[in-house]
Formats: C-alpha cells, sequence, structure tokens
C-alpha cells in the first residue's frame, strides 16, 4: 500500500522551495503534514545544528516548523472546506500573516518532535490555525499561525527568478 502523501506533496512545482516543507530544497526541513482526523500531524527530528545551547533546539526552529505545519494545514482545510481533493486545480497556497509563539518549557534535543494542528477560523481567504510541539506527549511549544491565501503576484516565471 503507498502511504498517503503530505499536504505539501501537493504543492505546485514552482512553489515547492519553502525552507521549511519545501519538497524541493535540499537545505530546508522538508517538514511533511497529514490529517490526523480532525487535526493535523507532522513529525521531525531536529539535527544537531538545530542546537540553541548544548541539548536544546533552537527556538527559531521550533517557530519555523510550527510555520509551515500551519500554512500546510490551512491549505489542506481550504480544500476540505471546498469539498475538493488535493490534486485539483486552483492549487491553495498559503502564507503566513502572523505568527505567535509561546515557549512553554525547553525542547531536548534528540528525541523526535510532533507538530499537532487545529483549524480554529476558516474566513474567506483567511485561515487560523493553532499548534503545539509535543516531546514524547508533552507540550514545549504552542502557536497561532494567522494564514492567507498566497496572492497570484508572488508566482514568479523561471525568468524572473534567475
Amino acid at each position: 500500500m503507498t502511504p498517503e502523501l503530505a499536504f505539501q506533496d501537493y504543492y505546485p512545482e514552482d512553489l515547492a522551495q519553502c525552507y521549511g516543507c519545501g519538497s524541493h530544497n535540499e537545505h530546508g526541513h522538508q517538514l511533511k503534514s497529514y490529517w490526523d482526523g480532525e487535526e493535523t500531524v507532522a513529525r521531525i527530528t531536529p539535527k544537531p545544528w538545530h542546537t540553541a545551547i548544548p541539548g536544546f533546539v533552537y527556538g527559531g526552529f521550533l517557530a519555523s516548523i510550527i510555520d509551515c505545519h500551519g500554512t500546510g494545514t490551512a491549505s489542506a482545510a481550504a480544500y476540505k472546506a471546498e469539498g475538493r481533493t488535493p490534486d485539483t486545480l486552483p492549487a491553495f497556497r498559503f502564507v503566513t500573516a502572523s505568527l505567535k509563539v509561546n515557549y512553554h518549557k525547553p525542547t531536548p534535543l534528540g528525541p523526535e518532535l510532533e507538530i499537532r494542528g487545529k483549524v480554529l477560523e476558516i474566513k474567506g481567504k483567511k485561515i487560523i490555525v493553532s499548534a503545539e510541539v509535543l516531546v514524547e506527549g508533552e507540550k514545549t511549544v504552542s502557536g497561532e499561525i494567522v494564514c492567507v491565501q498566497m496572492p497570484d503576484t508572488f508566482r514568479l516565471t523561471q525568468n524572473e527568478t534567475k
């Protein structure tokens, strides 16, 4: 059986460069998010270079995975709200309008991190998502992401990127 594709696997080729979740960014996190009932989930194990101080994960890394999981969740929620599958056009792609992150306790470096998301509100082209980072079931970080549908002006042609 083929595993389910992640939300980010449906991003159009020209929009798969994101440092946090882009499948075409070999230097990025390449975060993968999936539905888990009414919530969304992603899992990632930080690398040694994601260190803040020895033994603990850098807060910027934690913010970035919350950010990308939030926008991925928003894209998936937009398809779901329209009763469409993520392989249909036009493609939904969301960007962050606001990101609030709360650090509850230090996140240890080493164990796998689980990122859980919930859609709080869908209103037109704006979707608000809450997310939390769990280490072995214990919450270390939480956040709220205000996601907006990506404007067409963000799309560049190949000639414009060179």
